[in-house]
């Protein structure tokens, strides 16, 4: 790819991003500018916002990484994504809105009128949300070093940059107009391309992708592995090697090796020639690195039926508790608004959603060795320099250069603001009180800026730690965790006039702290092999159903600690605005709800 056309394309829209966000300091003026966009976002404009932000790097890169890796039968994974707004529409939406508040934490804290409860949401906030975020910076670390051979760490520097000026800049006013213009680049990004490269294949004669035989390499390829792996032969096999295979070192020239598994080194050049069928790879012990619908350790296969079921769950329910998609919502102006607004995101989304599939049946047959290496994320990238070429092929490439940026500054951009309001309110020392204009504002803007760079800070440190974990990967561990947490706190909270607050910090302790501690585990390798650790990689189908019964037996065994204001909330949850005087939000710093 022409490096002057993709570096172009990705300057324009950081640029853009930047001015939209600049706008934030001419229109952000009070608290609630900052925090919910003075809750006057209609829904059109919030709906394209959060599928802006919805829609990150597992979605514009993974889900055709999945596909090119695992077939059609991973198609379920985006209908996961889609269908966890019917549930949000249904159960949380409107009474969320109706709360007032401007965070999870409020919501946990209005609710059940508990600081302690509000402490335990403040930890899962920023655990869920600097999960969520981690995947975003590696993501654009990876797209820049495809575009430009950059190093890693390069796009994910770029994209804390921009992200922090834009929030920082004037808050949930700034990201709501920059989310919404990203998500028309990103639909726009995927579907131009798309046209081409479906003429491309129906016009050079190309067979129908396959997913239940060996990948056949259409020309020449030529790969370099980033790691130790093991690959297994059907047949005996003639390549070119330049590295180190089963502890022996080869220079060049043409190589039989014989049926059976081999172990190739880490930086080993391996060149196949036209035709050649591609060998079934793994690293290590462990499946390929991409391969989102497999264990992060042990064998997905022996499991497969729990493992998918593990994971619509964990996608179905844990949108909910998203703390970037929860905290727009409170930018509606009434309860009305934010259902209207769901619906018009569902939408959005499920048509977004066609598209990725299509990158992942033509990376099959026309990159299928990016299944062989575990850089099936890279497929959407590579498929036009592959397909088309020339100038043309460029210029496609730095459309999706460009939608693939966007993906990750909007979706990090929503995470930094979720993340940096419930710093600002529960974590960093207050340094006045007031709004940003209000006597001694401009401590309180400092201090919310101070909170978008600390928000920004902690997973661009960790991206550098942890620098191989796969996009979709860490994106359905939050998922996981959020189901585990605040999907028992929200649906409970809404609908249950019997919470207690030993019940909601209990559940959130052992569902939340289990699915965040499966997470650990897996990601360190300390889970045992076989059962114990697709249960734990996959920690949703009996955390979530731990939180619900927590929250339950502990609060029916607590009866004497319903809050007093339970029906009084209760019904500000679920009654037209018009029918309940609306009172301030519950803040720790005495603000209230600005209209």
């Amino acid at each position: 790819m022409n490096q002057t056309y993709a570096l172009s394309a990705v300057a324009v829209v950081v640029l853009a991003t930047v001015l939209l966000g600049g706008l934030g300091l001419r229109i952000s003026r009070t608290t609630s500018d900052f925090y919910v966009a003075s809750r006057t976002v209609g829904p059109r404009l919030n709906a394209a916002a959060i599928s802006g932000e919805y829609l990150s790097a597992a979605s514009f890169l993974g889900i055709a990484g999945l596909v090119l890796l695992q077939g059609p039968e991973m198609l379920w994974y985006p209908v996961g994504y889609t269908a966890g707004y019917l549930v949000l529409l249904v159960l949380v939406a409107a009474p969320l809105r109706r709360s007032g508040a401007y965070t999870l934490p409020d919501f946990a804290e209005a609710r059940l009128e508990s600081r302690a409860v509000r402490r335990i949401a403040v930890v899962f906030v920023l655990g869920v949300g600097w999960l969520y975020l981690l995947p975003q910076l590696q993501g654009a670390g990876l797209t820049l070093q495809i575009l430009t051979g950059a190093p890693r760490w390069a796009g994910g520097l770029v994209v804390a940059v921009v992200v922090t000026v834009a929030v920082g800049a004037g808050g949930m006013r700034s990201i709501t107009f920059v989310q919404a213009f990203q998500y028309w680049l990103k639909l726009t990004a995927l579907l131009v391309p798309a046209f081409f490269l479906i003429a491309a294949w129906a016009g050079d004669g190309a067979p129908r992708a396959t997913f239940d035989a060996p990948a056949v390499l259409r020309e020449h390829a030529s790969v370099t592995l980033g790691q130790e792996v093991r690959m297994t032969l059907d047949a005996p096999l003639a390549l070119s090697v330049t590295g180190r295979i089963d502890g022996r070192t080869y220079t060049g020239g043409t190589t039989a090796l014989s049926a059976g598994e081999h172990t190739v080194a880490a930086r080993t050049r391996l060149e196949f020639a036209s035709g050649s069928a591609l060998p079934a790879a793994r690293a290590g012990d462990r499946p390929a690195a991409a391969s989102w619908s497999q264990p992060l350790s042990g064998k997905r296969e022996e499991y497969r039926l729990y493992a998918t079921y593990g994971l619509i769950l964990a996608t179905f329910l844990g949108t909910m508790g998203l703390p970037h998609v929860a905290v727009r919502f409170y930018t509606s102006p009434d309860g009305r608004a934010a259902r209207r607004t769901t619906l018009v995101v569902l939408g959005l989304v499920g048509t977004f959603y066609l598209l990725p599939p299509v990158y992942g049946a033509l990376g099959r047959i026309y990159a299928p060795e990016l299944a062989f290496t575990g850089d099936t994320d890279a497929a959407v990238l590579v498929l036009p320099a592959r397909m088309v070429g020339g100038l043309l092929g460029e210029l496609l490439g730095a459309l999706l250069a460009a939608g693939a940026f966007a993906a990750f500054l909007s979706t990090a951009s929503g995470l930094t603001m979720a993340v940096a309001g419930v710093l600002h309110q529960d974590v960093l020392p207050a340094r006045g009180r007031g709004g940003p204009t209000a006597p001694g504002g401009f401590r309180g803007a400092a201090a919310f800026r101070l909170s978008v760079l600390v928000a920004m800070t902690v997973p661009l440190v960790g991206g550098v730690l942890a620098s191989h974990v796969p996009v979709a990967d860490a994106v359905g561990l939050a998922f996981a965790v959020s189901a585990s947490s605040f999907c028992p706190l929200l649906v409970l909270g809404i609908w249950w006039p019997r919470l207690t607050p030993p019940g909601a910090v209990t559940g959130l302790v052992v569902g939340g702290g289990a699915a965040l501690g499966a997470v650990l585990a897996t990601r360190a390798g300390l889970a045992p092999a076989g059962w114990p650790t697709t249960l734990l990689a996959w920690p949703a189908a009996w955390s979530v159903p731990l939180g619900f019964l927590t929250m339950v037996l502990v609060s029916l065994a607590t009866p004497g600690r319903i809050p007093k204001g339970t029906a009084a909330t209760l019904a500000r949850l679920h009654l037209p605005e018009q029918l309940v005087r609306r009172p301030e939000s519950h803040r720790p710093d005495g603000l209230g709800d600005a209209r």
